[in-house]
């Protein structure tokens, strides 16, 4: 297991990352490309081998981050990258983002003055539109107003604007209304692109399409496709199948550092949440919640020891947590356990997990600590 301690550790298969890949090209039809979102250091697998493997391996050429540390990141691992921002820079930075030949999203006249008049040089951008989502953008009542503030913003120097978008809400849900709900999103920024087109401005993108609408209403209408969740194998909502061949990248394993008998009435962990109600073996697992599996598991969370799965007894502690091991009478210290993965016929996901206590898949692989180290594995 070297160079690294067998403690707690994820290991990333890169060989599956080129699967979904190929699965996420096949449903797109020309224009439309991948732009991979790999902001939140590749969603908690690691954006150095995530983003060389995407673009060496690939063919990705469009990758979206959250902000200009992750751009410069990527421009690092792939030099010849397009690197979109989608979320803010401070206008002061706006020289490095020339500097890098960085995409900026800009999200109102105000910043696309404030970028120009901090940059020494032309800045690329996006333009995004609010359509629904409510968090950033240009909001207008209808597209033609829409139009015309992205035409004047046009106008500013130094300001090269090449493409607009915006974000879906709900497009992870078949429910009728939220269908409605969707349909009018692309349907504004859809509108706005014609008008513009309309007056002669035609820019090289318009761009739409999160993960969620990749699988379920993918349309060449879209000249991005941005996949985020599905890229790594999870689903944008578990109460949706993903395409068959989209698997989790990540698998997080732990070992077993000591194995007790307990009796009738014994004490597991914190707070005696746990009191053993008849004779028992406890396994004790060196993986805790400053690793980022959640103290939300506590008495709740499963995990596969030789195929098995094991119960958690007693609260999660920072470092370590203990579990049933009854029913695997052949377990013993030094074994290797999954916590999420698969191990024999059985597999534990990021997305089981988050349904046990409450959240979304994301969280649950964004949230691996960077103590604990990635394994790349080909």
């Amino acid at each position: 297991m070297k160079p690294y301690l067998k403690r707690a550790w994820a290991e990333v298969s890169l060989s599956q990352l080129r699967k979904n890949v190929e699965i996420i090209k096949g449903l797109n039809s020309p224009p439309t490309e991948v732009m991979a979102v790999v902001k939140a250091d590749a969603y908690g697998h690691g954006d150095a081998h995530i983003v060389r493997t995407l673009a060496q391996d690939c063919g990705i050429t469009y990758f979206a981050v959250s902000n200009l540390d992750e751009a410069i990141a990527v421009r690092n691992y792939a030099p010849n990258a397009e690197i979109l921002i989608l979320g803010y820079t401070p206008p002061e930075y706006a020289h490095e983002i020339s500097m890098h030949n960085i995409i900026q999203g800009v999200v109102s006249t105000e910043y696309a003055q404030a970028l120009a008049q901090n940059s020494p040089a032309s800045i690329r951008c996006h333009i995004k539109i609010d359509t629904g989502m409510g968090r950033i953008g240009l909001k207008h009542d209808t597209p033609a107003e829409c139009a015309d503030e992205i035409a004047e913003m046009m106008k500013i120097n130094k300001l090269s604007a090449e493409g607009i978008y915006t974000h879906f809400s709900v497009a992870d849900s078949d429910a009728p209304d939220n269908v409605a709900y969707t349909d009018k999103q692309q349907k504004f920024i859809l509108d706005t692109y014609d008008e513009l087109v309309s007056r002669g401005i035609k820019l090289r993108h318009c761009h739409f399409m999160n993960s969620a609408a990749t699988c379920y209403r993918n349309t060449s209408r879209s000249t991005l496709s941005r996949a985020g969740i599905i890229l790594y194998g999870l689903h944008p909502d578990v109460s949706l199948d993903i395409p068959e061949g989209l698997e989790p990248v990540m698998e997080l394993k732990a070992v077993i550092s000591h194995v007790k008998t307990v009796n009738k009435g014994d004490c597991i962990s914190y707070g005696r949440t746990f009191v053993a109600e008849h004779e028992m073996r406890v396994a004790t697992v060196t993986i805790g919640y400053a690793d980022g599996y959640s103290r939300l598991l506590s008495g709740k969370g499963e995990i596969l020891v030789r195929g098995k799965r094991c119960k958690i007894v007693g609260r999660v502690c920072m470092d370590q947590l203990m579990m049933d091991v009854s029913d695997v009478p052949e377990a013993k210290a030094g074994d290797i356990v999954t916590m999420i993965g698969r191990d024999g016929d059985d597999i534990i996901t990021a997305d089981d997990l988050a349904q046990v206590y409450g959240t979304i898949g994301y969280e649950v692989v964004c949230g691996i600590s960077k103590r604990v180290p990635r394994i790349y594995i080909d």
